[in-house]
């Protein structure tokens, strides 16, 4: 009797013992799972971007993907109105980082949409160029809201096949021999342009960020008579591409990536700033006051600073980097190409953005043009 006793006090034994084992088995496994399960959280971080077209290329996204462990997911806007709509009608917090221009900047920082910036976060900081980083546009109350980026004209593209010489002034596309071959952006800079052909930008260029309802008037009736040249408004670069390459169009206002992305598919693409100048832009990076990933943002905007990152972002776009540090990555050919060899003498030529104290006034006279027949 002893002897079964035994034997049965053994076998519950042992099956104490396999319950324990199993038990801890399936706490190692859910700690395990957990683990996991925040691995893969940690992995599947998103950073959104609403940026410029050619701002978010692979080439230079991945490298950060993959050293970050993150996703990022990027939407593009078609014109400074569209970013500051979309932050103001409730989408902001859809956004970690966005790219204003140089006439919205300050307004987006004044409304409070963007997030102050910790510039000891930012080594590369102090290697952006002098004139773009003291520019006040992104600057209120003793705090910085963002980071220059890039820089560039709205030049005039042409079909060099259409053109025996470049073109030396806006006013050929009001030339009635180019009926339906003409583009223009939709956008305020169409306003601008049509000012400094009716030479409101003299004697202070910026003028044409201020005009007065008399001159606004005078510019509707300019771009008005301008219609029957046109063949389409633009809103993306990829569209303003596709019309060049359909031969739909022979010259138009447009982008240096439109340059870039043309001479690379072998089109026959000049681009040229005419005689009475033009306008352009100073693009920044900011992170938005509703971003829930202000940190990764951060690092981000660092990256995305950095010379070797700045050097791949023109070559993608063919714009000017805010890092002069870039050039150090670059051929003789390439700096001239990005007027990096004199950048102070081709910013002379280019009327930079600024903020627009009757923007709501322009784009009525814009839309007043687009609707006219």
């Amino acid at each position: 009797m002893s002897v079964i006793g035994n034997s049965v006090r053994e076998d519950v034994g042992a099956a104490e013992v396999r319950d324990d084992m199993k038990r801890r088995a399936i706490a190692l496994g859910i700690l395990a799972l957990a683990m996991l399960s925040g691995a893969c959280k940690k992995k599947g971080t998103t950073l959104s971007l609403l940026v410029w077209e050619g701002y978010a290329d692979p080439s230079f996204v991945r490298p950060f993907e993959e050293a970050h462990h993150c996703k990022i997911v990027a939407s593009y806007m078609g014109s400074s109105d569209e970013l500051v709509a979309k932050l103001r009608g409730g989408s902001a917090s859809n956004y970690d980082v966005i790219s204003p221009s140089s006439d919205v900047a300050t307004s987006i920082v004044r409304a409070g949409l963007a997030a102050p910036l910790d510039l000891s976060k930012f080594p590369s900081y102090n290697q952006l160029s002098p004139k773009l980083r003291n520019s006040p546009l992104v600057k209120l109350n003793g705090k910085i809201y963002g980071v220059p980026f890039v820089w560039g004209p709205n030049p005039l593209l042409y079909d060099t096949t259409a053109f025996t010489q470049p073109p030396d002034s806006w006013n050929i596309l009001w030339e009635p021999k180019y009926k339906g071959k003409i583009s223009l952006w939709d956008e305020l800079s169409s306003v601008y342009m049509a000012a400094q052909v009716l030479g409101y930008d003299k004697p202070d260029p910026y003028q044409i960020y201020n005009l007065t309802d008399g001159q606004l008037e005078a510019v509707k009736k300019k771009l008005i008579e301008l219609k029957p040249n046109i063949r389409k408004y633009w809103t993306t670069g990829g569209e303003l591409t596709n019309l060049f390459q359909n031969h739909e169009i022979i010259a138009a206002m447009g982008w240096p990536l439109m340059t870039n992305q043309l001479r690379k598919l072998n089109f026959p693409i000049g681009e040229t700033i005419p005689k009475e100048n033009t306008t352009g832009w100073i693009d920044h990076l900011m992170i938005t006051a509703a971003s829930q990933q202000k940190e990764l943002a951060g690092q981000f905007l660092e990256y995305m600073i950095e010379a070797q990152t700045q050097k791949k972002v023109t070559d993608v776009t063919g714009y000017s980097p805010a890092n002069p540090q870039s050039t150090t990555l670059m051929t003789e050919g390439e700096k001239k190409n990005l007027h990096m060899d004199d950048p102070d003498a081709y910013m002379q030529r280019i009327y930079f953005w600024q903020d627009v104290p009757r923007r709501p006034k322009y784009n009525e006279i814009w839309n007043e043009v687009k609707a006219a027949q």
